[in-house]
Formats: C-alpha cells, structure tokens, sequence
C-alpha cells in the first residue's frame, strides 16, 4: 500500500504529546516484512486552517511512532494511531514516521511540510501569557518560602484550585525531605520564533552552588479546565527541580510534568515518587533587581 501525503500542508507544532492511544505489544502483532515503500500512512493538513495538521497510521499491523522537527532540533514525538498537532510558527518542518513490527522498525522517507505564516491566535489563551509573557519571556525560580507541598496517594487528583495544595508547604517543615536551602536556578520559557526554554540547573551536591545551563524547545499540552495541563521538554532537557536525593523518585522524569497551577504569579507541578506518593514544586517569577 502506499503512502498518503498531502503536501498542500503548512504545519507543524507542539500540540498534544504523549498523547497516546491503546496499542498492541509488538510481540502481538502478526508476522509480517515490510519495507519504507510498503508504509501506510497520512500525513494531512487541514484545508481551512493553515496550521493544523493530521497524522494518521492506516496499517494496524504495526505500532506507530511519530516525531516531528525544525531546524533547531525535535518538536515533539508520539505513538498514537491518529495524531493532530498544531503548527503556529511560520517554517519547515520535518515528519518522520516509523512502523514497529517483531521483526524490528521500518522507517519511512521523511515528510517536509513548510508552514507560510504565523498564528498569533493560537496564543490566546492567558495561560501561554502566564508562562512565558510571550516573545519577551518569563523566568521562573523555586519558591524557597513554599517550596513544595506532600500530597499522599490522591485518587482523581486534578489542580490546585479544585483539590488543594497538600500539606508540609514550608521549607522549615520538610527536614524529611532533606531540601537544601539554596539557590537552585531558574527556567525562563519565551515564543520569539519558537517553544524556546533555558534551563540553569544548580547541582544536587550538598554545598554545591555549580551551575549548567541548557537550551531546547518544550511542548505545552493544554486542556479544558486545566485538568490535565502538561509541559513536555525535547532532546533530553528537564524541568528545573531541586535535589535528586532518595526522597525524590530517581524513576520520575522532569521531562514531562503536570502543571497544577498556573498564573502570572504561580507556576506549580507535580513530580511522582517511587512509591506513588505525589509531591508538588511551587514556583514564583524570579524578582526583578531593584
């Protein structure tokens, strides 16, 4: 079968990542030999809105995996069947599609698509402006007054504004923890031509004030009601956080985290421990010298 695409396509963003749908086991599915020419999928924009754009698998014989990029690196990736994602920056992009079969995974030629124009509308949503004050950026330190906050094991937990903070939220209070007092960074997120995000991570080395500081792009999934809001960073960036220490689970990954509260003063995620325990990072916009 042959490849579907449609390149009179503009697109390419960070839509809804890790945004997956069930799929079978690869050990599940049966036996077959295929080659990048025997692919079958779609790679569709949708004609009445420029920035929209459709990925399809159309051969349940295989395990999708979908990753997309600009020329400063990969945007975001997904395994579901059909994928939508939405491209609000004028560029080209690249869609890469592979099929995970038993006998391994097939890659197909990459799809270019070339978007024309920007959307600024995409943006109007006041959350983009609460995390990143558009293209001038916002950065964002760890709040050492309310660091974080111990929610045990919540069942349909959702946001801050609907089920509450937790307790402990005082630094002189989590000696359990084993938080160090200090200064452990900042994050500052901007859309001057991109999902851009700079990371300055303090070491998690008691006494230690070294620093490295990375640059990338990050995906932010946004929902109704705030229910479900998440930040994704690409190319192995992590979310600013404090120690790494036994407390805090080693399995969590900082690269994809849920957003409980969000405002122009407030940005707050929760990260998962080992034992299921949930904690939550309080951030604040860093204060501006006097």
């Amino acid at each position: 079968m042959k490849r579907i695409f449609y390149l009179t396509l503009t697109v390419v963003t960070l839509g809804f990542i890790f945004s997956c749908e069930p799929v079978e086991d690869r050990e599940s599915l049966p036996a077959i030999t295929l080659t990048p020419e025997m692919l079958n999928f779609s790679v569709v924009q949708n004609p009445l809105k420029n920035n929209e754009v459709t990925f399809t698998n159309l051969d349940p014989k295989v395990i999708p995996y979908w990753s997309y990029s600009d020329g400063n690196g990969e945007l975001g990736h997904y395994n579901s069947n059909v994928q939508k994602v939405f491209l609000p920056f004028a560029g080209t992009y690249t869609v890469n599609f592979t099929a995970l079969t038993p006998g391994g995974s097939v890659y197909a030629k990459p799809v270019t698509v070339v978007v024309d124009q920007n959307d600024s509308a995409y943006f109007s949503d006041p959350r983009w402006g609460y995390l990143t004050n558009g293209e001038d950026g916002k950065t964002w330190v760890l709040d050492m007054v309310k660091p974080l906050s111990f929610l045990g094991k919540p069942e349909g937990y959702v946001n801050i504004a609907v089920s509450g903070e937790g307790w402990y939220p005082f630094l002189s209070e989590i000696p359990w923890a084993g938080l160090e007092d200090k200064n452990w960074g900042e994050v500052t997120f901007n859309l001057d031509g991109g999902y851009n995000v700079s990371v300055t991570q303090t070491s998690p080395v008691a006494g230690s004030t070294a620093q490295t500081t990375t640059k990338g792009s990050y995906t932010f999934q946004l929902t109704d009601d705030s229910v479900d809001d998440k930040l994704i960073f690409n190319g192995g960036l992590e979310m600013l956080h404090p120690n790494e220490a036994s407390y805090f689970s080693p399995s969590f990954s900082f690269s994809n985290i849920k957003i409980v509260q969000l405002t122009d003063d407030s940005l707050c995620y929760i990260a998962i421990r080992a034992d299921n325990d949930w904690l939550i990072y309080h951030f604040i916009p860093k204060p501006t010298p006097n």
